[in-house]
């Protein structure tokens, strides 16, 4: 962005009331006819209007959402969440609702057709990019000095180089992301505590003991595999892959993209094609050569590795602190009796204590049509509030203080009697989402760790706490596609994706030895992998001299 271009901008924005952090400006393609006088578009906007600031529109408004309909908590009217948003800010929302199962699709549709509504939350990081090149959508990175609760999050929290990360080719980002204050991991080990005691075994902690811990129970229970696996469709041990490719420097799983970036070598590599991924699946190998793991763990169904679980031919599964606690250890309880069983920290590995994860979460893009009302600064200011400010997320999490929830301070809580919240209470006779529309996930992400961690059971308290006493691994720099480079890498992409997909699964069941290593590179080279990384590369050091 030129810096005329830029001083105009920021000076109109000043003279309207609000200061900038020129590192969380938009540096794109500049400004346009419609971004030049912001003060034309303030209908209803706040003459001052900072961080922690209530947004309350000086004449009653309304904007069209998008909203993503759960099936067990659907829409409704007569929600207190709608009435008391009104009253706390004067916008009245006007829900246009899709079926969870079919929002990608109706999204991209009413996007494609000019007919989306003016907000369009629940979209993930990467999921806005097909619609930056027709402009549908509005490159929100010029506008984030009108989000003075946005911008402090960014600054408080160190978030400058995640949002880098979702920056598009222009260097312009399109998305306003759910902001975390911490990473939240989401998947472990799980492991029956009871048989370790018995056996006098430890709670392995790093995935060297893992396998000493999974052989220690092989001999003492030699019909049985200590480790039997879920989730495992659609992607081959997606949940165990996401968490053991960071131990080991990579990135696999649900988790895996076909790039890494290699901060030795300042450059993208291939993630497939890794040392540290051959290691990862040489470790599991290992596991399935001793029959420690059982190998119908990448392709049996849930409920399969769950029934053996419960029928005690497993005692080690994966799993997230739900399906702990409201899954394993109540259906334990129910089968087996004094069956205990616990998830350790994700068990560290070749580099060290790291946790993994990203404190991006699905976010809000909003429509380009928003900048053509005479309301756009509102519109700017209420997004801000709603899905930014402590008392917006706290408002859209928990509700109103006195009727549905009660609480001392930050982090402390309690949703109130009679109401049921995320299975805190399943016999009562309100829930929170249901029956007055809070928790909602089209409203309710991100946040601080106080309020994030609010809702933890013990268990979830105890396994956070010590995943976040780690090491976060560093964000990947930017390296956005244009969209002649998009089109070529996608024909790249899949089959590149689903040969490491495969071969990963072979290698790791011993369908096809290690020693075949070097003619799976070639096999990834000829799938054009060279190709592909240094189309990557090219984008990396083009953003950096654009934008570094």
């Amino acid at each position: 962005m030129k810096n005329s271009g830029q001083l105009s901008r920021r000076s109109l924005l000043a003279a309207a009331g609000f200061a900038g952090l020129a590192a969380l400006t938009g540096c794109g393609a500049g400004d346009t006819e419609d971004t030049k006088d912001l003060t034309k578009k303030r209908t209803g906007a706040m003459e001052t209007y900072r961080a922690g600031d209530q947004f309350q529109a000086t004449t009653a408004l309304g904007f069209t959402l998008l909203h993503n309909n759960m099936p067990n908590y659907p829409l409704r009217k007569d929600w207190l969440f709608w009435r008391e948003l009104t009253r706390r800010t004067g916008v009245t929302l006007h829900p246009t609702t899709v079926p969870a199962s079919d929002y990608e699709r109706k999204r991209s549709l009413l996007i494609g057709a000019g007919d989306a509504p003016l907000l369009i939350p629940k979209t993930y990081p990467g999921a806005e990019a097909p619609f930056v090149s027709s402009g549908a959508v509005l490159p929100v990175s010029r506008y984030t000095e009108l989000m003075p609760n946005f911008r402090e999050k960014v600054r408080k929290w160190g978030l400058t180089a995640d949002v880098d990360s979702i920056r598009q080719a222009d260097g312009d980002f399109y998305l306003l992301p759910g902001l975390h204050e911490k990473v939240r991991t989401g998947y472990s080990l799980a492991f029956r505590t009871d048989i370790l005691e018995k056996e006098g075994l430890a709670a392995p902690a790093t995935w060297d003991e893992v396998h000493d811990v999974l052989k220690a129970l092989k001999s003492a229970y030699p019909d049985v595999y200590p480790f039997s696996d879920r989730w495992g469709q659609p992607t081959p041990g997606g949940a165990l892959f996401q968490y053991l490719g960071p131990a080991f420097g990579t990135k696999a799983g649900w988790s895996y993209t076909n790039t890494t970036w290699d901060a030795k070598a300042e450059k993208y590599v291939f993630t497939g094609a890794m040392d540290e991924y051959r290691e990862m699946v040489a470790y599991l190998r290992r596991l399935i050569d001793e029959k420690l793991m059982d190998p119908e763990s990448f392709t049996q169904s849930d409920d399969e590795a769950i029934k053996k679980l419960l029928a005690g031919k497993s005692f080690a599964i994966s799993a997230n602190p739900q399906e702990l606690t409201q899954n394993y250890r109540y259906n334990l309880g129910r089968q087996l009796k004094g069956a205990t069983i616990d998830m350790v920290p994700v068990p560290i590995g070749p580099t060290g204590p790291v946790v993994a994860g990203s404190r991006l979460e699905n976010g809000l893009m909003i429509s380009s049509k928003a900048l053509k009302g005479d309301d756009f600064v509102a519109l700017m200011q209420f997004v801000d509030w709603l899905w930014y400010s402590d008392a917006g997320q706290e408002f859209a999490r928990y509700g109103v203080k006195g009727t549905t929830y009660t609480s001392s301070g930050p982090g402390d809580y309690h949703v109130a009697d009679g109401i049921n919240n995320l299975g805190s209470d399943p016999a009562a006779p309100k829930d929170l989402q249901k029956d007055y529309g809070f928790s909602n996930g089209v409203f309710a992400y991100g946040g601080s760790w106080a309020l994030v961690s609010s809702a933890f059971s013990p268990d979830e308290t105890r396994f956070q706490e010590a995943m976040t006493a780690r090491r976060p691994i560093a964000v990947e720099p930017a390296h956005p596609l244009r969209s002649e480079e998009q089109e070529q890498a996608t024909l790249w992409e899949t089959p590149l994706k689903d040969h490491v997909t495969q071969n990963t699964l072979r290698f790791a069941m011993g369908k096809r030895p290690l020693s075949e290593w070097g003619d799976y590179l070639a096999e990834l080279k000829a799938k054009n992998m060279r190709q592909y990384i240094d189309l990557h590369n090219k984008a990396y050091e083009r953003f950096k001299k654009e934008n570094g």
